[in-house]
């Protein structure tokens, strides 16, 4: 008979080609060293140049113009054709976001609430050439001290705000949550209300120098997730963001609303 719950050991080298492979995709242009890559994964550059190659016989990574380099191919993206992720993000939010870039200029991202944080779906970052970050879509965001978070909690109803407040309660240390701001929570989402958009002024202690608006994002009365835009702290003022961006960021996630069908709910 077969024992049910066999704990069975990680398997090294694919954890560390994965890292090879996330590490790559953050890379701006897509392009590193195996010594870049060793030190950012923190393996040694030997092993890192072993699992290179054996990505690169696989189809996964290329060799670069310069020795020693390498970046990701087309194929990796054939990684993900078996997953099954909300049409409406790739469909709907991912072309209205692009097409968003040159009137917003400032990356943007698009999030949906998992787990207690809010998880980044789309993101225009690679797009953006105001961008500071890479590969943004994955990345989990704190609820209590970023826009998104403050902009989807605003939204919410009373009975979602009080359950996502007490899962938080509950998971307080590896949820990333700051007391001061768990104490002030319903201040907060009170002037978040006020104001009409969330905002962050680099309260985030993982970045502490960004910035951000957001709004919250619902289609038909249904809310689904939140949009941001991501700028350095001091490089305009909340006056400014409020004229000149905010108006732009509501229209934009309207729009990305109004084109989504939703499949009745039972």
């Amino acid at each position: 008979m077969v024992a049910k719950d066999l704990q069975y050991k990680e398997v090294r080298g694919l954890s560390r080609g994965l890292g090879l492979i996330r590490a790559l995709n953050r890379m701006p242009g897509g392009f590193a060293s195996t010594s870049e890559l060793a030190r950012l994964c923190g393996i040694h550059r030997t092993t890192a140049k072993r699992l290179l190659e054996t990505l690169r016989a696989e189809g996964l990574v290329r060799s670069g113009s310069r020795d020693g380099q390498y970046h990701l191919t087309q194929d990796v993206r054939q990684l993900s054709e078996g997953f099954c992720n909300d049409a409406w993000i790739a469909q709907v939010a991912a072309p209205l976001l692009r097409s968003a870039v040159r009137e917003l200029l400032w990356p943007c991202d698009l999030a949906t609430v998992q787990a207690g944080w809010m998880i980044v779906r789309e993101s225009t970052h690679r797009w953006s050439m105001l961008s500071q970050h890479h590969a943004m879509p994955g990345d989990r965001m704190p609820l209590l001290s970023t826009a998104l978070g403050r902009a989807y909690l605003a939204a919410c109803s009373a009975e979602e705000l009080e359950a996502l407040l007490c899962y938080l309660d509950e998971n307080t240390a590896q949820m990333d949550v700051d007391p001061c701001q768990r104490r002030h929570i319903h201040q907060i989402v009170g002037e978040t209300r006020t104001r009409g958009f969330a905002f962050n002024d680099g309260e985030w202690s993982k970045e502490p120098h960004f910035a951000a608006v957001a709004v919250p994002l619902l289609s038909a009365g249904c809310l689904l997730g939140a949009l941001n835009m991501v700028f350095p702290k001091n490089a305009m003022s909340l006056t400014e963001i409020t004229e000149r961006y905010v108006p732009k960021l509501q229209l934009l996630a309207v729009r990305i609303g109004a084109h989504i069908s939703l499949p009745p709910t039972h």
